[in-house]
């Protein structure tokens, strides 16, 4: 595979380049060490295209997984708990897991637990691979990169994705790059709140 595109959200790719230039060079080693013909193997059963053989995204998952355990890219969790109460939350919001439970419990209210998790990060860095549907990146970079970075977990946020000229040959619904920058850029210049790097792959 290779880096088609990418697109730098507030100064996400800067900092990398500054900063953490040798995870960026990791990065990129990664991506052009996955063997796109090895996960060109789901025949596909859809009205469309059946019979065609198409790119799996089990296969693609897992060929990125043994590459960045490889490195030492590891999970994390970040846990936090909520409420029924929109006061509570907004009063919670920054606070310890700890101090949340403690504090809603003390309110009355009933704590209830929550976590977002991410596959791999690595000083303060957090890669998403997704191959999946298009609500599946929206959680990525609205939620899940978001709940890492004002938890003081990650500096950016990297989100890895096909291009269209990737996707067209995957099964149908999976989101592509192209789809999702527009999706950024049409909320404005600082949503969401975390620097992000949206990397475009094909093989």
């Amino acid at each position: 595979m290779q880096i088609k595109e990418k697109y730098s959200h507030l100064n996400g790719l800067e900092y990398l380049l500054v900063h953490k230039d040798d995870l960026w060079e990791e990065i990129i080693s990664v991506i052009n060490s996955i063997d796109a013909i090895k996960c060109k193997t789901k025949v596909s059963k859809e009205k469309t295209m059946k019979g065609k053989v198409l790119y799996s995204p089990v296969d693609m998952n897992k060929e990125f997984s043994i590459f960045l355990k490889d490195k030492r890219w590891g999970e994390s969790r970040v846990s936090y708990w909520v409420t029924k109460s929109e006061k509570l939350i907004r009063k919670t919001l920054a606070l310890s897991a700890e101090d949340q439970k403690k504090e809603i419990k003390d309110s009355g209210e009933i704590p209830i637990f929550s976590y977002n998790q991410t596959d791999y990060v690595k000083e303060r860095v957090a890669i998403e691979v997704q191959f999946g549907k298009y609500p599946f990146v929206a959680y990525d970079l609205f939620v899940k990169h978001l709940a890492f970075y004002v938890g003081d977990k990650i500096d950016v946020g990297i989100e890895i994705l096909p291009m269209k000229s990737l996707q067209s040959e995957m099964s149908s619904g999976v989101a592509y790059y192209e789809s999702e920058l527009y999706n950024v850029l049409r909320q404005g210049r600082g949503v969401p709140a975390v620097p992000l790097v949206i990397i475009g792959i094909e093989p």
